[in-house]
């Protein structure tokens, strides 16, 4: 079954002027979901109990930092500054950090507290209808506490939730930085699957570059590809180095069981980062293979058209000789000249096809 071929998403680009002018830490919203309401979802859980609720009250949230549990604070909506500024206070976040926050253009990073760790990434996913999203998202570790900030509330990670409401998951008996790596590995599986879904669309575009009835409509494929792919490399290989860094962190807030885990989602980044490389080589192999399909076909007509011309060439010639006005010329007073100008011409143009047929030139 062939996968549709669609546009991207094309997310209306933020405004860099937005920022200019603006002191160092100043919140200020870069992305184009401006109309939302700040949502907050709380997952409060130890082994044995899990609590969860939603609530749009920032208050709500200020008496779960601090106890003997592990709590998931997921946070909707970025473009209310206040109440983002209201959550870095109460949790003792750097300024620069929320300004990063907000900053929906900040590529994948990681700044590390004394008491905090802080890490940007990209969430990708396809919608219902093919198209290439990406999500601004930031993860905030502590002591007992893990803070993701998203855009909207669409995210793939209800894989998380439903183990949390598990009482034999791993996740209920381990600390904040077991649950920050579960949530980066959902992220990161995801860019997997992503990434397979885009090899499926190479490859079938591929197969069909050498059918002889390839849509017209493959140049323009081969574009989407290429935009879906620089996107997919700019949002992703930076994840790379978030992870190594990780891995590396000396940070108290890690234990060492987490850093066994953190070492297999880096084997899985890298193994990402090499499947980009391989198909970023073949879309630009799609690239040449098409103007080379293109090259070959004008070749084709220019073959034929050049095989017309030698044809009518000697017949031509004959029929300039005949056709000049000279008054002595025998062969035009003779009865049959007319009928065997035609027979001379018509075997010639036979004896040149048949040269062409087995010079295998047609």
């Amino acid at each position: 079954m062939r996968i549709p071929l669609k546009k991207s998403k094309r997310q209306k680009r933020t405004s860099a002027s937005r920022s200019l002018g603006k002191a160092p830490g100043e919140l200020v919203y870069l992305g184009d979901k401006e109309n939302l309401e700040t949502s907050l979802e709380v997952h409060d859980y130890t082994a044995k109990e899990h609590t969860k609720y939603q609530t749009k009250l920032i208050k709500k949230i200020f008496d779960v930092k601090g106890n003997d549990r592990v709590t998931w604070i997921n946070v909707n909506g970025l473009n209310q500054s206040d109440d983002i500024s209201k959550i870095g206070d109460y949790f003792k976040l750097h300024p620069l950090i929320l300004e990063d926050i907000v900053n929906t253009d900040q590529r994948p990073k990681i700044d590390e507290y004394p008491n905090y760790i802080f890490i940007v990434l990209k969430m990708l996913y396809h919608n219902a209808e093919n198209e290439l999203l990406t999500e601004h998202i930031s993860i905030v570790i502590g002591k007992d506490y893990v803070i993701t900030f998203q855009e909207t509330e669409e995210d793939i990670f209800d894989p998380i939730r439903k183990r949390l409401e598990s009482g034999k998951s791993r996740l209920r008996s381990s600390g904040a930085d077991y649950l920050a790596f579960a949530l980066m590995d959902a992220i990161i599986d995801n860019y997997a699957v992503v990434i397979e879904l885009f090899g499926s669309k190479v490859e079938q575009t591929e197969d069909e570059l050498f059918l002889e009835s390839a849509r017209e409509e493959i140049s323009r494929d081969i574009q989407y590809l290429k935009q879906d792919l620089l996107r997919l490399r700019r949002n992703i290989l930076p994840s790379r180095e978030v992870i190594s860094r990780i891995v590396k962190s000396d940070s108290e807030l890690i234990t060492i069981k987490t850093y066994d885990y953190l070492k297999d989602l880096q084997d899985h980044i890298l193994q990402i980062n090499d499947n980009i490389d391989l198909y970023r080589e073949m879309v630009w192999g799609l690239m040449d293979m098409h103007m080379t399909n293109i090259s070959n076909k004008m070749n084709g007509i220019m073959k034929v058209l050049t095989i017309i011309s030698t044809i009518f060439i000697p017949l031509t010639f004959i029929a300039g000789i005949y056709g000049m006005n000279f008054d002595h010329m025998p062969e035009l007073h003779y009865k049959y000249s007319y009928y065997i100008l035609w027979g001379i011409m018509i075997i010639l143009f036979i004896m040149l096809l048949i040269f062409f047929r087995r010079k295998k030139w047609l």
